[in-house]
C-alpha cells in the first residue's frame, strides 16, 4: 500500500520537479524516464510495476478531485512510491499547462531485455511485430496497442523509429507500451536476418504485396513487418522477404500504417491461433 498522500502546494517544489514543463521535457527527453498520463494507463503501470521487468513508478501526482476514485489504483503501488496532490492551479502550473485528466505518474524503464535477448526468449511458438522507420507517436501507440489485443509477443523497431517511451505514445496505447515487450535497436536489415536465424517466417506489408493476406499460411514462428507512414518498406527491403497487401478499392495509395497493423496482426493471429 502506498505512502501517505502528500499535497504539493508550489509548483516549485523540488520533489515534483520530474513532472515540469511536460511537453517541454518530452521534446529534450528524461533520461530513462518517461510520464504516464491517465487512469488506465495508471492502472497499467502498477502492472508493470509489479512483474518486476524493469519498469518502475517513481511518483504520483494526482489532481485532488480526482483522489477518492483512484484509491484501488493507487493501492496497487508499493509503498515508497510517493504519491502527491495539489489542486487545478497548481498542477496545470506543474505540468504547464491545462490538464484535464489530473492523473500523472513519473516512471522508469532500465535494465530491460535488448532484442536479441528478447528473440532468445520467446517461445516455440511466437508471433513478432517489426516495425521500420515509424515516425508519428501516435501511430506508434496505436501500433502497440493492436499489438497487445492480438497476442504479438515483442515489438522489435530498428534505430529509426520513434522512442515508444512518448508520453503521447504511451497514452495512445492506452498502456500497452508499458506490457508488451519490446526493443529499438540497429538497422532493419539486421533485424530481418536475426529473425530469419530464429525461424521466423518474416511477412512484410505494402499495398503492392505479392499474396493476399488472407492466404499467409500459418507458421510456428511468424514476424509481420511494417514500415514508415507514406513511403512504406524501403525497396530493397521488399526485395529480400515475402510480401502480403491488404485488398481494398483502387483509387487510395495505402490504409494508416497502424490501422493496416491491426487488420494484418488480427488476421495472422487467428490463422496461428493466437487469439
Amino acid at each position: 500500500m502506498n505512502a501517505d498522500r502528500v499535497r504539493i502546494a508550489d509548483p516549485a517544489d523540488p520533489r515534483v520537479a520530474g513532472f515540469v514543463s511536460i511537453k517541454e521535457r518530452d521534446l529534450i527527453g528524461r533520461q530513462g524516464l518517461f510520464i504516464a498520463e491517465g487512469t488506465v494507463v495508471l492502472r497499467m503501470l502498477a502492472a508493470a510495476h509489479a512483474r518486476r521487468r524493469g519498469i518502475t513508478a517513481e511518483a504520483i501526482l494526482i489532481l485532488e478531485n480526482r483522489l477518492d476514485g483512484l484509491s484501488e489504483i493507487l493501492t496497487a503501488f508499493p509503498g515508497d512510491v510517493p504519491v502527491y496532490v495539489a489542486t487545478a492551479a497548481v498542477f496545470d502550473a506543474i505540468a504547464g499547462f491545462n490538464m484535464h485528466r489530473g492523473v500523472l505518474a513519473l516512471g522508469s524503464r532500465s535494465g530491460v531485455a535488448s532484442r536479441d535477448v528478447l528473440l532468445d526468449g520467446l517461445p516455440a511458438h511466437s508471433l513478432v511485430l517489426a516495425a521500420c522507420g515509424i515516425s508519428n507517436h501516435d501511430n506508434l501507440g496505436s501500433i502497440f496497442r493492436n499489438a497487445a489485443a492480438f497476442g504479438v509477443d515483442a515489438v522489435l523497431m530498428d534505430e529509426t523509429s520513434c522512442y515508444p517511451m512518448y508520453r503521447k505514445a504511451i497514452r495512445v496505447s492506452v498502456g500497452s507500451v508499458l506490457s508488451v515487450p519490446f526493443a529499438r535497436e540497429g538497422s532493419i536489415a539486421a533485424l530481418i536476418e536475426r529473425l530469419q536465424a530464429e525461424g521466423f517466417a518474416i511477412w512484410g506489408l505494402s499495398p503492392r504485396g505479392e499474396t493476399d493476406l488472407h492466404d499467409i499460411p500459418p507458421s510456428p514462428r511468424t514476424a509481420l513487418l511494417v514500415g514508415t507512414e507514406g513511403e512504406g518498406l524501403p525497396a530493397a527491403i521488399l526485395s529480400s522477404i515475402r510480401t502480403a497487401r491488404i485488398r481494398q478499392r483502387p483509387g487510395l495509395d495505402s490504409l494508416n500504417v497502424a490501422t493496416a497493423t491491426g487488420i494484418a496482426l488480427h488476421q495472422v493471429a487467428m490463422v496461428n491461433t493466437f487469439i
